[in-house]
């Protein structure tokens, strides 16, 4: 990641809590990683939308999927 402000190494600490839940009408992805509230946002040169607290990754929202993986 390149936003900046945001730590270099970022960590996804409950992978047993993982839930994806696709929106078919808006085109997102939303990938979750357990329970916590996010703190920080950091918006990548992709589109892809990274949440997080400290160095825990909390979700990540994809929009636009389709077009993203050329479908």
């Amino acid at each position: 990641m390149s936003a900046e402000g945001v730590p270099k190494r970022l960590v996804i600490e409950d992978v047993q809590g993982l839930w994806v839940e696709y929106d078919k009408q808006s085109d997102t992805l939303y990938i979750g990683f357990g329970k916590g509230e996010a703190e920080e946002s950091a918006l990548l040169e992709n589109g892809v939308i990274v949440n997080y607290s400290g160095d825990k990754v909390i979700s990540i929202v994809i929009q636009g999927l389709r077009e993203m993986l050329g479908l």
